[in-house]
Formats: C-alpha cells, structure tokens, sequence
C-alpha cells in the first residue's frame, strides 16, 4: 500500500464509523497441470448472504493490504497467479452507500474515488495474471473490481451483474466507465451501464455476462470454482488461449455514445446529470487512454457524490430494499392463514393476470369464473399461452410448465370453483353494485375462513363489504398494470377488516414478491389518487386555454419517464375518468371531471396522440374536440400550478391517514407508478423544491432526508 493511498483510505474510514467491514483472505493453492503455487483472496463480511458484501474504506484497505502480500509474492515468483472470488452467494456489490450519504466534504468523496481507483488497479499491474471469478451477485464496485483482472470467469446461476450507478445517481466511478468500453466496445458499454440501468436497474444474468464478453468462461455452479480453477490452469500453461475481439474505435463508438444520450433523453429528459457523465467519460476514453479516464470518473464522482440526485436515489434504494421488507402498520405475520387454493372471479385480461401470477408464485390450484364458457376458455387459455412463453424461453422445464397448466381450470358455478378456496380475488368490471353483487355471491360458497379480496382502483373497500354477513375478512388487494412487471400492490384496509385477513394478504403479497404498501379506505387510495391530481391539472390548465404541448413541456424538468398525456394513454382514457369522476364525487372542491376528457372517451379514442415515425403528434380527430377556455400559461406558470396542487394533495393524505409517513407515498409512486430514482420519489423533489414549505409551510420530510448536504 503506498503511503498516499494508505492515508486516503485512512481519513476516509473516519467518516464511516458504522461500515461492515469485508475481509479479504488469502489461501494458497497448488493447481493441477503443473500451473504452480496460486494465491486465492476471497471478499467476505462475516455475514451470511442477507448481507451483501461491499466496499467501504476499511474493507478496501483490508484488499489492498492483501494485495501487498501477493504482490511480494509474485515479485519474488512464489506463485504464478492470483484469483479474486467472494463468499456464497455473492461476489461483491459494490461501495458502501450507507457511508456515501454521509459525506459532506468534495474532498472526502474525491478521496473515496481515488481510493478506489488505486487499490482496483494494483490488480492490472501484478507481475503474474489475475483472475476473478464472478461466483455470485457482482454490481457496481463489485463488478468493477473484476474488470480490473487479466481474466474472469462466471457461474451460469449467477443472478445479478449490473452497474446500477446511474440509476442512483452516479456513475461507475472505479473503472467501469473507462475499462468495459475498451473491453467489450462503447455500444455494449452504453447498453449495461446507461440502458440497463435507467431501466428500472435490469440485472444481467450469468449466461448474459459471458455473451457479453464481459467473462471469457461460464462455468456451472456446481462446480463452479473447481471448474474456473482448472480453467485457469490451462491459460497458466498455455494449454487455453483466450481470444477477445479487437474493440471499433471508429464512428461506432461515436454512434453508441449519441445512441445513450437519446436513451438519457427519453428516459430523464436532461433533468438527472449522472447519464450524460456517464456517457462523457466513455467518448473520453475511445482512444484507451485508461488515466485520463480514470481521472474523470474521480471528478464525476466527487461531483456526483455531492449532489441531492444521489441523496435521493439512496433514499429511495432503501425504501425499496428496506422500508419495502418491513411494511408499516402490517399486522403480526403469525395471524396470517395458509392459501392452498385461490378463486379468482372473472375471466378478462387482468383476472388472467392474477390468475398467471398466483399460479407461478404460490403453485396452487387456481380456478376463474366468469359469466359464460367462453370467456372462462380464453382465460385459462391465456394463461396456458403464458406458461408456453416461459417454457419456450427456457425459464420452465417441461415438467414444471405441464404442473402448472394442470392447476388452472374454470368453472361457471362459483360453487363448486370456491367451495374449498382460502384466497377469492375479484377482478370485475369497476362498479359498485357489480362488485357488491359478486362479494355475495362468494360469501355465500366460500369457506367462514377464506379472505376476500378486490382489486379496485379507487372504489371503497368498506361499502364494497357492507353488506356482507362477515364483513371482516374483505380486504383491498390492488394491482398495478402490467401485473407481471410493477411490484406495487396497495393493500387496503377496510372499516371492519380484521387483522387475520389483513395478515393473510401480507403474507401472500410476499409470496407474490409484491412491495405491499398498508393504506388507509380513501378514494383512490395512494398512487390513482396522487397521478389524478397531477394529470388532472395538466388537463386543467389544457382546459382553460394552455396549449396541448406547452402544458406536456412544462412537467419535463421533472425527468418523468413519460409525459402525462402519454401516461394517459397507458393507463386508458376511460380509466382516467372513471377514476377522476370517482374523485371528483370525494373531492369537487379539488377533483374536476374535464369535458375534454369525456369528450375524447366518448369518442372512442385511445389517447390525444398519433404517431407519425414514432414520435406524438396531436391526433387532429382529438383537436377537432377540444374545446378550451381563454386563459393560457407558461411552462413555469404551469409546472407550479401541477407542483402546488399535488403538495397540497399529500398533505391532505398525510393528515387523513391514509399510509403511516411521507415515505411511503414515495415508495408506492416509485413501485406502482415508475417515478425515477433520481427525484427519491416526489415528496423530497417537493421539499428541494421549496413548494412542501411554500404550500403546506413545512417539509414533507426530516431536514437532510434526500438533500444535498449542507
């Protein structure tokens, strides 16, 4: 370690006093075909694998004072290579986060960043090969670690490989940016490291990382590092000679650097840095020049590190990865009754839906019920047309997909569909007296202990069960489309719902790897309700007389991965006003049903937009209908308009009741809604923003919470 790194690590481990520290054992090995004496350094915390190993400062001095040791060692020709792996389950998942939002100094995070640097490259400089073996989950710091070696192997079970850097707010600040272009080539980099992750963070899986060209073997995970051991053998001795693809510097680097920044564009629309200094460190390193590269990930680190992006993409990382796991106001998980058979009660797209997820996640017996034959057929044959998919793309074996098939069935009589079903879902048309009409036909077939349940959008629980005998076990259990991709799932409690049925929608929401999120029977519940009112004053402003395309602008500072009238689309024209109608009967005062809206439901259109070569362009049908008022706004006059009515909204929430805190409004919209990391959810854009304090006239969260620190 030299004496400058040693310090940098030194000043920077003062700063994470609660950092879990990862150890890096060395053991020493004969390998087989005569390859000589290896040193083999394995990352571990301590901790099983619940507790991912990553990267702060002690835990890099501990792998740089390891590499001292190996280093001699292969100076002196002791041994001939050296291997880097990680404990079961998990290689390394990179720096330690918990410390980043600590830091208050751009000095102390150029430190972390050169740290970083200096210890990952001692790797690419030993006077023997290196080696890492990829054995299990490897992101960001992790990742990059790797990249560093002469070599690298992968387990074909490993489940995650990403650098999910700019998703948070960052970039891959040690080495990832500068060594994957040059190893793999600019457009396959701007795949993983900006694509992939600005979509909702995609994980590669091992298969994938080889494909790649990230590793040069797969191996399988039974075996896998007796299998990379012998692998490595070969390549000692010259048996194996790994071949890798010259890199184009040509205009295709050029090209898949403007192919990311159209992707940042899309998704962040310039509002959010860490894409773009991601992408400008990858042009900057065409020529391979690796320090300069190098250099420039310290300083966007620093930069970044700095930023109230990153405090706010950690915010909300850890209310998907901790707050998510522990669900404020959930009843005591021992009161939840085992679901051995599940009812679902309609035969459409989504009650399909359910259906395909209930049988792959729980794999018990599932049957739907609809009003005639027909639509009972095409349900379970959509599901049937599901599980061939999975079957096809392998992610089923043969056996698996024939049990599943043979668990779904329907009926027409209720009865003999749910006589002995712990779980019935209903998933109707939205109306009140149909949903109440099915309730009792349920109670009246299903078993005293069986959970009720409904996926409304926005209807009460409470009113839905109000005439029910047993009242008590009808519970909100509300989905999110496309069901199979978003994991938000609103569960509502009713007036009368009971803690045992409570539970049991816990419990199976866990089952379903849903985030369940308790809120409170209010109309609309948490996401409809927040998304009617933002959308709902953009269609106000658009109804008093602002344009159709300076009211769509005016939200684009936010970096929303859509704008709200495409957004509208997505979701539905009719369901839009359904939704706002329901509001609108809650609320007059602050829920308007726009005549325009109505107008472009009535006649039978599926959004405000034509695309012409993919763009939207205003379908001239809508325009012909719109009929608008004479006031029209600004960009700016409009985005505080939307901004105000929307805080004024949350308060109102917050102050009824309807989820516990601030937070989980924040993880329902990023879970249930796809609201960008980079913002932390809206209520610490709000409070950044200063509208929280100037609307409601204080802080939606604690000082610091999200913020850039001061």
């Amino acid at each position: 370690m030299s004496t400058t790194t040693a310090e940098l690590l030194r000043g920077a481990a003062e700063l994470f006093p609660d950092e879990v520290v990862t150890k890096a054992h060395i053991r020493h090995l004969d390998l087989p075909k005569g390859a000589g004496r290896f040193a083999l350094i394995t990352l571990d915390n301590g901790f099983d694998h619940t507790k991912p190993t990553t990267f702060g400062p002690q835990s890099l001095a501990n792998l740089d004072a390891a590499l001292d040791e190996v280093e001699k060692e292969a100076a002196e020709g002791s041994i001939t290579g050296v291997g880097l792996t990680g404990k079961p389950f998990i290689f390394a998942v990179g720096a330690d986060l918990k410390g980043l939002e600590l830091l208050k100094d751009r000095g102390d995070a150029l430190a972390i960043g050169k740290g970083g640097h200096e210890v990952f490259k001692r790797l690419a400089h030993l006077a023997v090969p290196t080696f890492a073996y990829y054995n299990g989950a490897a992101m960001g710091g992790g990742a990059e670690v790797g990249l560093h070696c002469t070599y690298r192997t992968v387990s074909s079970a490993l489940p995650a490989f990403s650098f999910p850097e700019v998703f948070l707010g960052l970039v891959p600040g040690w080495g990832g940016c500068t060594l994957l272009p040059n190893l793999i080539g600019a457009d396959r980099a701007v795949s993983v490291i900006v694509e992939n992750s600005l979509n909702q963070n995609k994980q590669l899986k091992g298969p994938d990382v080889f494909a790649l060209g990230i590793a040069d073997a797969l191996f399988d995970s039974q075996d896998f590092l007796e299998q990379s051991l012998l692998w490595t053998a070969a390549v000692l001795t010259g048996e194996l000679e790994v071949a890798r693809p010259d890199v184009d510097r040509g205009e295709t680097w050029d090209q898949a650097v403007e192919r990311g920044r159209a992707i940042a564009d899309s998704k962040v629309h310039g509002a959010a840095p860490a894409a773009y200094r991601a992408l400008d460190i990858i042009a900057s390193v065409k020529d391979g020049d690796l320090q300069q590269g190098y250099d420039a990930e310290d300083r966007a680190l620093a930069d970044l590190v700095m930023s109230g992006e990153l405090r706010s993409g950690i915010y909300a990382f850890n209310l998907v990865q901790k707050r998510a796991k522990r669900p404020a106001g959930a009843p005591d998980k021992s009161l939840a009754r085992p679901v051995t058979k599940v009812g679902v009660v309609g035969a459409g797209l989504m009650a399909s839906q359910l259906a395909l997820l209930f049988l792959r996640r729980l794999e018990v017996p599932v049957v739907l019920t609809d009003i005639d034959q027909e639509r009972i057929d095409k349900g379970v044959g959509y599901v049937h047309a599901e599980i061939d998919k999975l079957l096809a793309k392998g992610r089923l074996n043969q056996d698996k997909a024939n049990r599943l098939k043979a668990l779904v069935t329907g009926v027409l009589d209720k009865a003999e569909g749910f006589a002995d079903a712990d779980f019935v879902i209903e998933a109707v048309f939205e109306e009140m007296g149909v949903k109440q009409r099915v309730f009792a036909e349920v109670e009246a077939v299903a078993p005293e202990h069986a959970v009720l349940a409904t996926n409304t959008s926005s209807l009460s629980v409470s009113e839905m069960a109000a005439e029910l005998k047993h009242p008590e076990r009808v519970v909100g259990f509300h989905f999110f489309n496309p069901v199979a991709v978003l994991p938000l799932l609103e569960i509502v409690r009713g007036e009368r719902t009971d803690d045992a049925a409570l539970a049991t929608a816990f419990a199976v929401a866990r089952k379903l790897r849903k985030t369940a999120v308790l809120v409170k029977d209010a109309p609309a519940f948490v996401v409809n309700r927040i998304l009617t009112r933002f959308m709902g004053e953009i269609q106000n402003v658009i109804d008093d007389g602002t344009p159709v395309d300076v009211a769509e602008r005016a939200v684009e500072p936010l970096g929303l991965p859509m704008s709200p009238l495409v957004l509208l689309e997505l979701v539905g024209p009719a369901i839009g006003l359904h939704v706002s109608e329901t509001l609108h009967a809650a609320f007059p005062d602050r829920f308007r049903v726009s005549p325009n809206l109505k107008a472009v439901v009535e006649a039978g259109k599926r959004g405000f937009y034509v695309y012409e070569g993919g763009k939207p362009e205003l379908d001239p049908e809508v325009a012909a209908l719109l009929r608008q008022g004479d006031t029209r706004l600004t960009e700016e006059q409009t985005r505080t308009r939307v901004l105000d009515a929307v805080a004024g909204e949350i308060r109102l929430m917050l102050d009824e009741g309807v989820v516990a805190e601030a937070e989980d409004i924040d993880l329902c919209l990023i879970t249930g809604a796809g609201w960008p990391f980079h913002l932390g959810g809206l209520t610490p854009y709000l409070d950044r923003e200063g509208v929280s304090e100037r609307v409601t006239g204080k802080r939606f969260l604690a000082p610091g919470v999200a913020s850039v620190p001061a």
